[in-house]
């Protein structure tokens, strides 16, 4: 800990913010993320979550700092299961090749598509087309009321409430509107139901209700919560401290020409879910350079024009703070197919935990990735994969 507590102290920025993408069972390489930042002691501020990031997003907010990798590893262990009854050491004894083990997560995740996963989410009873048109078993082949009970036992909703170590943001869509919504901690209290709302996917999961309104997941509008941390700051009026931002991606927006329909199935997974993060970074950018080179141009205005309307429109969205932005993408195995997001075995699970982890070690093995570049006013982008996205 003593060299986490040095990385702290070392660091150039005021918040360390966290961005957790959705993408369901590849969620555990988030979990693996944190566990890097937790070791060297870069506890985040600022926890931003759609989906299944939403779901870790809640479990580091609402535990104490030395218990979050604990509680997230008890909760990855509890939605998993044994891939086809072996345990990891099991199978690993097996040195399956690519292609058997292919066929093993495929396996896997059909047993979850009829099973469920425990703790999470179970199938219904009767088809939804046998339930009366209106009803909320009509709309989903899942019930997601298991997620209720599990997030209670892992998360301490009073303490993610008040904001003592971390703010909390998930991303949601109003059904009715089809806007994407955030539930802050900053401007409200936020429940399990709130969590689950991030995470109901549809057709699979129910809109969850708040408040007389309906939500469903994130993703469906954007996957990227980095647009929240960017685009709130606008809203509010609030200025944001220079920071250092880590952004989890469980998809990438590059791949190969698909070859069959399964290949088909997954790259519509990863165009759709990726939401075009390195787009969105170049816009933030882009746009950070405007609102900086509009607070110097202000600088040298005569008093007198500094009280026009215009002058004062234009202070209003000039800016002047850095950001550090590291890129962490997952980059699947080639074993793994289009159901890689529900195919919730403890082999890939831990599979995927340990790619996080060392992903994030790599990169934190940079020391520039905590140090402001250039005029300290700049917006730095960092990822130390291969194949940017």
């Amino acid at each position: 800990m003593g060299e986490g507590q040095n990385l702290r102290t070392r660091l150039q920025f005021d918040r360390v913010a966290l961005l957790l993408q959705g993408g369901g069972a590849l969620g555990a390489y988030q979990a693996g993320v944190y566990e890097a930042l937790a070791e060297t002691g870069l506890h985040p501020d600022w926890v931003v979550g759609i989906s299944i990031g939403a779901i870790n997003a809640a479990i580091i907010a609402g535990n104490a700092p030395e218990r979050r990798v604990d509680k997230l590893r008890e909760l990855w262990e509890e939605i998993t299961s044994p891939a086809m009854g072996f345990d990891a050491d099991v199978i690993g004894l097996f040195g399956l090749g690519e292609a058997a083990r292919a066929q093993v997560n495929q396996v896997s995740a059909a047993m979850v598509a009829c099973a469920g996963a425990p703790g999470f989410f179970r199938p219904r009873l009767l088809n939804p087309w046998f339930h009366p048109p209106g009803t909320i078993e009509a709309t989903s082949y899942y019930d997601t009321r298991p997620l209720r009970a599990t997030l209670e036992r892992y998360v301490d909703f009073d303490r993610l409430n008040s904001r003592k170590d971390t703010r909390l943001s998930l991303g949601a869509v109003n059904v009715r509107s089809g806007n994407l919504t955030y539930f802050d901690t900053g401007t409200r209290l936020i429940g399990p139901e709130h969590v689950m709302a991030s995470g109901a996917l549809p057709p699979g999961f129910p809109a969850i209700e708040i408040e007389g309104e309906h939500y469903w997941d994130g993703g469906l509008v954007s996957n990227t919560p980095l647009q929240w941390l960017v685009t709130n700051t606008r809203v509010t009026g609030e200025r944001l401290p220079d920071a250092l931002v880590f952004q989890v991606d469980l998809w990438t927006s590059r791949g190969e020409f698909p070859r069959n329909l399964a290949e088909v199935a997954t790259r519509q997974k990863e165009i759709q879910y990726s939401s075009r993060t390195r787009a969105f970074t170049d816009f933030i950018k882009r746009l950070h350079k405007v609102e900086c080179s509009v607070a110097t141009l202000l600088d040298q205005l005569p008093d007198e024009f500094k009280q026009s309307e215009e002058a004062r429109f234009l202070a209003s969205i000039a800016q002047r703070h850095a950001y550090n932005l590291a890129h962490l993408i997952y980059r699947p195995r080639g074993s793994e197919g289009d159901s890689k997001d529900y195919e919730f075995s403890r082999l890939s699970m831990m599979e995927h935990w340990r790619s996080g982890y060392h992903d994030a070690m790599r990169t934190l093995r940079h020391p520039e990735v905590l140090e402001r570049a250039g005029n300290g006013d700049e917006v730095t982008v960092f990822d130390f994969a291969s194949g940017a996205d």
